[in-house]
């Protein structure tokens, strides 16, 4: 997924309850399918951003070397200033975009 593109407020924003029970009925579950995708989301944009990173890495172990590369700050700047993956996977499951399942209701699968 682009997260550039994610239309998830960059800031906390107070959440209808009831639209987070939309699909699941039951709060405790909504936050743990809302956990379990923010941390998916965490993973990748981690990954993306080493591997960004990866191209500035020195591997000398000399302390008097260290210097500033100006793409390198503005990379991680910009992943900073980027929703944090808690509020892009509201804004996902708001948007009926997360597809789950409980294993204990095989009957109840959505796709909301």
């Amino acid at each position: 997924m682009d997260y550039r593109k994610s239309n998830a407020p960059v800031t906390t924003v107070t959440r209808n309850l009831d639209s987070l029970n939309k699909g699941t009925n039951n709060i405790y579950e909504t936050v743990i399918i809302v956990s379990r995708r923010a941390n998916q989301i965490s993973v990748e944009m981690k990954q993306e951003l080493n591997k960004k990173l990866e191209e500035f890495a020195s591997y000398t172990d000399n302390l008097e070397e260290v210097f500033e590369n100006r793409e390198q700050i503005e990379i991680s700047k910009f992943y900073e200033r980027l929703p944090k993956p808690t509020l892009i996977a509201l804004q996902e499951f708001e948007e009926s975009k997360i597809f789950f399942r409980n294993p204990e209701k095989p009957a109840k699968q959505k796709n909301i």
